[in-house]
């Protein structure tokens, strides 16, 4: 007999149940199909056949039964699924095989296997909707060979100091010098997109500007409780002050190896074992930052301090100042960049999908469809199709203004800023943002 044969000659009754015989007295598939002249891959379907519908597995049909994909289960078995899914959404097919296997109704009886259980709750329409997966485009990664090339920024995890209370330290620094800066955020678990700017706001003041900046998958930089993500503000101010932003496509340490060594290296030489009024903790950083950066050798820099082993990373060249960032930004870079994406979305039962932290109604019409969104650069508008491309919506971006990327930094307001006695976090931090401005009275 050939191979051809082997494979696709039809089995007779008694030959799967030979099968069945062999593999319960412990033969394995490769020992069965030697002893029968079949194929292990034929041998092996007929025995797991048997396995997972029993005896009624070893039952030949031709095509499906028009009763459905479970129509050789009873209607109290199908029943019973549908039930369980319907009043517990997350069980999947797996979790509903087992619930079948615990249920005296069923006892001793042969169960379906899972991927049938999943056939048939396809075929009763109680899938979740499948989202299509997307990816935000990004710069592809390199080896940095200059100074400022790329910045590795990263949020170590939330801490308690004696005297302050939480602080969440971002640490950010070149990816080719080894220079490193700090923030300290102040009452935080969990950094905010607002907390990221303030932080690269002050270190571009003291090193310039980067060419681009790495990031984590924090949903600080985009939003990642979506298969197809969307942009953050932050994600969009740094695209529109000229800087590329890239997304880790490994775990550290394969990636952000730099920055991760550099929290222990941060918190241990400013933090640890430290007790601090909350208007001290930052000075006392930064002095230590100065320390790390200016006079403390490096091993990987052959024992020489980062701003001794590079002098040129002292600025990157490309200045900053908070009173210029309007002008700074250019917003059609970020139109160019959403004009490259696309997202997919679930419409609600309102008629509401969200776009990153807006919400934007398109109309009952429009409810539970799935809809591709695009974006049209000349127009600033999203475009919205259902996927047969039935129906399309135009409506207009919203939060894609200079003021609206810049947040918290209204130059309006800091032009005549009145110094305030640190008595909150909030005044501190208008206290810190002043500083750069150089506008106090």
């Amino acid at each position: 007999m050939n191979s051809f044969e082997k494979l696709y000659r039809p089995l007779t009754l008694e030959q799967r149940l030979e099968i069945k015989v062999r593999a319960e007295n412990g033969a394995n598939d490769t020992e069965i199909a030697t002893a029968m002249n079949l194929s292990k891959s034929v041998v092996r379907k007929w025995r797991r056949r048997y396995r997972d519908r029993g005896s009624d597995g070893l039952v030949s049909l031709l095509g499906r039964s028009k009763s459905g994909a479970l129509s050789q289960f009873s209607q109290e078995m199908r029943d019973a699924i549908k039930i369980w899914r319907k009043s517990h959404s997350g069980w999947g097919a797996g979790t509903l095989r087992v619930e079948l296997a615990r249920d005296k109704r069923f006892e001793g009886l042969p169960l379906p296997s899972r991927s049938r259980i999943s056939a048939f709750l396809k075929s009763e329409g109680l899938v979740r909707p499948y989202e299509r997966h997307t990816k935000l485009s990004m710069p592809a990664p390199k080896i940095v060979t200059e100074c400022h090339e790329e910045w590795e920024l990263d949020a170590q995890g939330a801490c308690r100091v004696a005297g302050v209370g939480l602080v969440s330290l971002l640490n950010f620094g070149d990816l080719y010098s080894h220079v490193r800066v700090t923030w300290a955020c102040l009452n935080r678990r969990k950094a905010a997109g607002s907390d990221y700017q303030l932080a690269l706001r002050r270190g571009f003041f003291c090193f310039g500007m980067p060419q681009r900046i790495s990031l984590d998958h924090d949903s600080a930089f985009f939003d990642n409780t979506t298969p197809s993500p969307f942009p953050s503000q932050f994600h969009l101010w740094l695209l529109a002050l000229g800087i590329g932003v890239r997304f880790l496509e490994h775990r550290p340490p394969r990636e952000h190896s730099f920055i991760e060594r550099s929290h222990q290296i941060v918190y241990r030489q400013a933090i640890e074992g430290q007790s601090f009024a909350p208007t001290d903790l930052q000075p006392y950083i930064e002095q230590r930052l100065e320390f790390l950066n200016q006079y403390y050798p490096s091993r990987s820099l052959h024992q020489q301090p980062p701003l001794t082993a590079y002098p040129q990373a002292a600025h990157s060249g490309r200045e900053y100042r908070p009173e210029w960032e309007a002008e700074l930004l250019d917003m059609q870079k970020v139109f160019a960049y959403l004009a490259q994406q696309t997202w997919y979305r679930q419409v609600s039962a309102q008629g509401q999908l969200m776009l990153g932290t807006q919400r934007y109604g398109l109309g009952k019409a429009w409810q539970k469809d799935p809809v591709r969104i695009t974006f049209d650069q000349a127009t600033q508008e999203f475009i919205c199709d259902t996927l047969d491309l039935q129906k399309t919506v135009r409506f207009q971006a919203r939060g894609m203004t200079k003021q609206d990327l810049m947040g918290e930094l209204n130059m309006t307001a800091f032009a005549n800023h009145q110094y305030a006695f640190p008595w909150s976090i909030l005044s501190l931090r208008q206290n810190q943002t002043a500083d750069l401005i150089g506008t106090t009275l």
